[in-house]
Order: structure tokens, then sequence, then C-alpha cells
């Protein structure tokens, strides 16, 4: 089986520390035990929202015209004057791509910053800059809106933040995909980020490619089988297996919640394996309320028990035997216990052998890289942000491996990873 690392492993300046603790509701369920071996909290981390001032689907204009006497500080050590986490990555993120600053990733973002977008990853701040570049003079006028921030840590140990945006722009210049069109398009992104002393070391990126190729009159199918000849070196195709999938493996286990009353990260924890992983869809029931919305790719809404159930089947249905693997769940407490802000990233890996959203079964083993951002309001998901890239899936489900006759002059790669699209 290829190399499937979790990215949730600590690098050597990621948050060293336990998940911050709170004041805990309830008691601690007796059998504590059972859970050892498989304990997921250790993915959950925690923060509270009055430590900075949090961005509620607005742009960064709306943040820049905070009153001075209302903006929260931090300990920022190593950062300059930039107030809170909050405010780093808004003004950061304003000054690179609407003031056009680029230079400014050069002491924003580490020499050997590795960037993972979903199974292709770049290393190096040239290639941040030359991705900066590329979608630049693709989209000149982009602008950001939308913005939405979860974060945890400190300036000691490290922080880390889940930016979630949306972005418009005019295609006035060539992009990977084609010659330039003149469309205006929208496209959603929401960018991970381990951050020390001023410099962002890694991120993880996702972006609703499809949706953006669609936009602009391309054929998905067609640019998913160019780049995957392009990246086929970079990003050679997955190599497991039925024996290795759920269905001749074991049963996913049911989690176990570890307090008695609702407590964020257990509710995180049960949604994901409940919903997620047992594919217990009746579930959706007891964690969404009545009219939740659920912001899906491709600009779709699902709203209310039955689309959420509906969006969730079809999604599996293309994978029916796959497995959810957890990177990361980051909760940030609003106004009281019961309401929370989280961000969650994860992955989907299985085989692509059911009719379902990616379409005709093609067989291949595929993993789906994904983000979501969640309002939880009185203890139950009022409104989600779900975002993966399906042209990733794609550009996997038509990479030729050598056990489907490829070969070498198949290849007509980059051999240096220099492989930069939009972001």
């Amino acid at each position: 089986m290829k190399d499937t690392k979790d990215n949730n492993t600590l690098t050597n300046k990621e948050e060293t520390t336990a998940p911050l603790e709170k004041s805990r509701p309830g008691k601690v369920t007796g059998d504590q035990n059972e859970n050892k071996q498989n304990d997921l909290s250790k993915l959950v981390y925690y923060a509270d929202s009055a430590e900075v001032n949090m961005v509620d689907s607005k742009d960064d204009d709306d943040y820049l015209n905070i009153d001075t006497k209302n903006i929260r500080k931090q300990s920022m050590e190593g950062f300059g004057d930039y107030h809170n986490i909050i405010d780093y990555i808004i003004r950061i993120t304003r000054q690179i791509w609407k003031e056009k600053d680029i230079g400014l990733i050069y002491d924003t973002y580490s020499h050997g910053v590795q960037v993972h977008r979903g199974l292709i990853n770049s290393h190096g701040v040239n290639e941040v800059v030359a991705g900066t570049l590329q979608t630049l003079q693709s989209f000149p006028d982009r602008t950001g809106l939308g913005w939405s921030i979860v974060w945890s840590g400190n300036d000691k140990e490290g922080f880390f933040t889940s930016h979630r945006g949306r972005s418009i722009g005019t295609n006035l210049g060539d992009t990977l995909y084609g010659p330039a069109t003149g469309k205006k398009v929208v496209f959603r992104t929401t960018a991970d980020c381990l951050i020390h002393e001023n410099k962002i070391y890694e991120e993880w990126l996702v972006m609703d490619t499809y949706h953006l190729v669609q936009q602009l009159g391309f054929d998905p199918v067609e640019i998913a089988k160019r780049t995957a000849k392009q990246t086929s070196k970079l990003a050679p195709a997955l190599q497991f297996n039925i024996a290795q999938s759920a269905e001749a493996g074991l049963q996913p286990k049911a989690y176990k919640p570890r307090y008695e009353e609702f407590e964020i990260g257990d509710f995180m924890l049960m949604l994901f394996n409940q919903v997620w992983d047992r594919r217990s869809i009746n579930k959706v029931k007891e964690f969404y309320d009545e009219n939740a919305v659920i912001h899906y790719v491709c600009n779709k809404d699902m709203i209310g028990h039955n689309e959420i159930q509906g969006m969730f089947i079809n999604l599996f249905a293309s994978v029916p035997n796959s497995k959810v693997i957890l990177e990361r769940v980051t909760c940030n407490k609003r106004d009281n216990e019961k309401d929370w802000d989280v961000a969650v990233r994860w992955r989907i890996q299985g085989l692509h052998s059911g009719i379902g959203y990616f379409g005709t079964p093609s067989g291949k083993p595929i993993e789906i890289h994904g983000m979501n951002h969640f309002k939880v309001r009185n203890e139950k998901i009022q409104e989600e942000w779900m975002l993966f890239d399906g042209m990733e899936v794609l550009r996997q489900i038509y990479t030729v491996s050598e056990a489907d006759g490829g070969s070498e002059n198949d290849n007509q790669g980059y051999d240096d990873g220099n492989f930069t699209g939009v972001s």
C-alpha cells in the first residue's frame, strides 16, 4: 500500500502541548479504557473567540474598519505589529492578494514551506510565489469575500488557522486549463496553516476547482485527463485494492463519547464517526438543526434533513467501502458552551466502485481531501461550509498506472514538481 501517513503528525513547531483544556460540562463517562486504543480526542483543539476579533462571513474591509479601541491583543512575540492571529491572517492575505504585494510572501512563509493540495505537494517559498503570480495573471481583479477564520495555539508553540474564503475574478489571462475566456467566476477556498514567529511553514489548501473549470466553460473530464498526464510523476496513482478496503477489512469502530453531556469535541467526533464513517445517515437528525444549511461544492446549498441526507448518500455511494480519516478538529467557543465555530480537515480513502457523485465507477483507488467549517449553535449544526476538490479526484481517476499499461512514454509531466494552477 502506498504510504498515506497522516498529515496531523506533529511537526517540530506544531502545537506540542495537549489541546487547550476548558471547564467541561457534566461527568466523564465511566469506561475510558476502551477508548484509549482509538483515542480520536488527540485530534481536537480548542480556543476562545473572546481572545481575538472573530470574522464571520465578512470581507477584509469590514475587518479593517473595526475601531482600533476594540481590537483585542494577544501575545504575538516574533510577529511584529500584528495584534492577534486573526489580524495577522487577514492583513497578510489582503496585502498579498488585493494590494498585490507578492514580496510579502518571502517575509511570511518559511523558506522550506510545504503546501499540500490533495495528493500534490509543493515545497519552498518560490512555489508559493509562482502560484500567486499564476493566479493573479489569470484573474488580475481577484477580490476576496466571505472570510471566516477558526484558530488555535499561541506564539510560543505556534498558531493554527483555518481560513475560509470566496473569491470573485475575471479570467483575463490564460490558465492551466486553457486560454483566457473573459468570464467572471466565483471560487471558494479553504486554507489550513501552521504558523510560528511570523512564518507559515505548512499549509493545506482545498479549492472548488471543478466549479471554476465549469464556469470557465471547459470540460472537467478533458482537463482531468490532461492534468493527470502532467502530474503522473509528481502524484502517481494510488496503490491499494479491494482487499484493503472496508469490504474485506475491519468494520469502522463506534466512537464512544468521553462526556455524558454535550461537549463540542465529542459532538464533532460522533458526527464523523456515525454519519460519515459508519454511514448511519438517519443520525443527521441528531446533529443538524431542522433548517440547517450545508453550502456544498459547485455553489449548491443543501437545506434541511432530507437534502443533507441525500447529499451524504450521493457522495458515499461513489466510494461505498471507503474509510474516513480525520486529520484535525479545531473548536472556537463563541458566547457560551453550546455555541461554537468548528473547522475540520478530513480525507476519504477508498475505491471508486459505485455510482454516485463521481459518476460511472472506474475501480480506481482515490482520496478525497476536504475541509468543513461549522456553525454549531445551541448544540446543533446550524450552518456548514463543505469543500473538496472534485478536479483533484477526477485527476486521480484518469491517472494511468503501470498496472493499467502506462509507461514512461505516457508521462508528459513536470519532473521538478513545479505544478502551479490557480491558488
